[in-house]
């Protein structure tokens, strides 16, 4: 297991959410949706990260994600490592939409270069040794982040303290129930040790 295939974002109303998606951000194959009424409640411990060319790419996206119905959490801002903006999804997820660029270089697009996971960990070295034993290998460690390489695919995955995910997300970093996010890789399924839930696509 070094790479994933997709995202499977569990979902109250399939329906709503595919036409919120297609809007919003149109990654398709890459997400993948499934009916749950599972209980959840507050941050779920995850952030789904777009990463795009150029700040006018940040504005479209996050536009059109609200004009779908996302709230807007953090607005799209210049920061030290380049801009971007964090919305929440009508169905609960949560969502960065950033470019490293701090200025435009080309025409304005929807394109998505890269789709990244950031899961929230207890125990951040726990976990990474979990996924290394697992056949991930690290690309960058610093601190309580993690960044695993990622292979040719655009989605990739990264580790970091549940509480700085939620505050970098704009959230209180409470939450109970269901994550309602299943990863899609390779042919093995497995639990990691903060309940996220691997699974080869169906």
């Amino acid at each position: 297991m070094n790479a994933i295939d997709s995202i499977t974002l569990e979902v109250a109303d399939t329906a709503a959410a595919e036409r919120f998606y297609d809007a919003a951000f149109g990654l398709g194959d890459l997400l993948r949706l499934r009916a749950t009424d599972a209980p959840t409640t507050g941050f779920r411990g995850f952030t789904l990260s777009l990463i795009t060319a150029q700040p006018s790419n940040v504005n479209g996206l996050i536009g059109a994600a609200v004009d779908a119905g996302a709230t807007t959490l953090k607005p799209a801002e210049k920061s030290l490592w380049g801009y971007g903006g964090v919305v929440q999804a009508p169905d609960g997820a949560i969502w960065t939409v950033a470019s490293s660029a701090k200025k435009d270089t080309g025409p304005v697009t929807r394109q998505v270069d890269e789709i990244v996971v950031l899961l929230g960990a207890e125990d951040v070295g726990a976990s990474k040794r979990f996924y290394i034993d697992r056949g991930l290998t690290v690309a960058k460690s610093v601190g309580s982040y993690v960044d695993f390489t990622k292979p040719s695919n655009p989605v990739g995955l990264n580790l970091y303290k549940r509480r700085a995910l939620a505050k970098v997300a704009g959230v209180a970093p409470e939450g109970s129930g269901s994550h309602r996010l299943i990863i899609n890789s390779g042919a093995e399924s497995f639990t990691d040790p903060d309940g996220f839930v691997w699974a080869p696509a169906s």
